[in-house]
C-alpha cells in the first residue's frame, strides 16, 4: 500500500505543469504553442525570458525533489522513495491536466535523484551541467545525466535505486528520439543559437 500511494504523490506533485502556469502568469500565452512546444525549462527559455526559464527549472526540480523526500520521511523506505521517484517523472512527462502530454522529465529527474541520495543527484548535476557547458546541447546533457544516474547510483552502493534510475532513463531516452535523430543529423539547436 505505502508503494502505490509513494507513486500516486510522486505523479500527484510531479504533474504541476510549472512551465505553462508560469508563462501564462507572465503574459506569455501557451508555452505549447512555441518551439518543441514542451512545458519544460528549455521551452520556456524559448519565450526570451530567462527568468522564467529559471523559475520552471527550479519547480521541475523541486517536485521531482519533494514526494522522494516525502516517501524517505513517511515510510522510510527505499522502495517507496523509489516508487514516488518514478511517480513524479510520469507525472512531469504525462500530466492528466494536459491530456498526458507534458514535458521530458530532465529537470523533474534532477530533483528525484536529489532526493534518492546526495551523491546520485550531483552526480546527475555535475553531467548535466558539464554537458551543456561543453556542447551547449540541451537534449544531450539531459540524456547523458540520465543515464549517469543509475550508473552512479551503483557506484556508490545506491544498488537498490538502479532499477528505478534505469527506467527513468530509458523513458527520457524515448521522449528524446526525435533529439537523438536531430543529433545524429548534425541538425540539434544549440542553446543561444537562432
Amino acid at each position: 500500500m505505502e508503494i502505490l500511494l509513494a507513486a500516486l504523490l510522486g505523479y500527484a506533485l510531479g504533474s504541476i505543469p510549472f512551465g505553462l502556469l508560469l508563462t501564462r502568469a507572465a503574459g506569455k500565452g501557451d508555452v505549447r504553442k512555441i518551439g518543441s512546444g514542451n512545458i519544460g525549462a528549455t521551452n520556456v527559455l524559448r519565450t526570451g525570458n530567462k527568468g522564467l526559464a529559471a523559475a520552471t527549472l527550479l519547480l521541475d526540480l523541486a517536485k521531482g525533489f519533494a514526494p522522494v523526500f516525502a516517501a524517505w520521511a513517511i515510510w522510510d523506505d527505499p522502495f517507496a522513495a523509489g516508487f514516488a521517484a518514478i511517480g513524479a517523472v510520469l507525472g512531469h512527462c504525462f500530466p492528466i491536466w494536459l491530456k498526458f502530454r507534458g514535458g521530458k522529465g530532465v529537470a523533474t529527474c534532477a530533483g528525484v535523484c536529489f532526493g534518492l541520495a546526495l551523491p546520485i543527484g550531483l552526480a546527475y548535476a555535475l553531467a548535466w551541467i558539464g554537458m551543456l557547458l561543453i556542447w551547449r546541447i540541451s537534449s544531450l546533457a539531459g540524456m547523458v545525466a540520465a543515464i549517469a544516474a543509475p550508473v552512479i547510483a551503483f557506484l556508490t552502493g545506491w544498488i537498490v535505486f538502479v532499477p528505478f534510475l534505469i527506467i527513468i532513463a530509458l523513458l527520457i531516452l524515448y521522449l528524446h528520439r526525435a533529439n537523438i535523430a536531430r543529433l545524429l543529423a548534425g541538425e540539434e539547436p544549440r542553446i543561444g543559437a537562432r
